[in-house]
């Protein structure tokens, strides 16, 4: 099984279109957990992610309970991205089969959705600042996260 990212309730259909995109050329599978703030077929969605959707499975669910159920009976680890992360992404030992958690990007996630991940990680980052575009951080994290576990598409699954 594929690493997957999952988008916790997405605010800006631009962020989630580039993160799905992004997920269409590594080979990592998708997940959104609702309600997000914007309809997913919405254009601006669709236009930020192109025809890449097309190239992607996208497992949807109807809220966090819904998405736990799903992961339970799959046995994956949730793994949070967070700026209240306790290790960096770079020292986190990755499982080709986790799944890659990120917020929304006006309030992250709620309590009990920290609580539910068997892990933390964050971004380190200079003093001062807030966080990164969601999208950036998820594509640095994934990049880690797929290098551990040799996950890159190979050239030929790559044309």
């Amino acid at each position: 099984m594929p690493l997957t990212l999952a988008l916790f309730q997405p605010d800006i259909p631009q962020n989630a279109g580039t993160m799905l995109r992004l997920c269409a050329c590594l080979g990592v599978k998708a997940a959104i957990v609702e309600p997000a703030a914007f309809p997913v077929s919405d254009r601006a969605f669709r236009r930020a992610g192109m025809d890449y959707l097309d190239r992607l499975a996208i497992d949807r669910h109807v809220s966090f309970p819904a998405f736990e159920a799903w992961r339970a009976a799959s046995g994956q680890r949730l793994v949070l991205l967070t700026t209240k992360g306790a290790v960096p992404h770079t020292g986190h030992v990755f499982r080709p089969d986790d799944i890659l958690m990120v917020g929304r990007e006006s309030a992250g996630v709620p309590d009990a959705v920290h609580a539910a991940a068997d892990a933390r990680v964050f971004v380190p980052m200079r003093p001062g600042l807030r966080s990164l575009n969601v999208a950036v951080a998820a594509a640095m994290v994934l990049g880690e996260a797929l290098r551990q576990t040799d996950g890159f598409p190979s050239p030929a699954e790559s044309s």
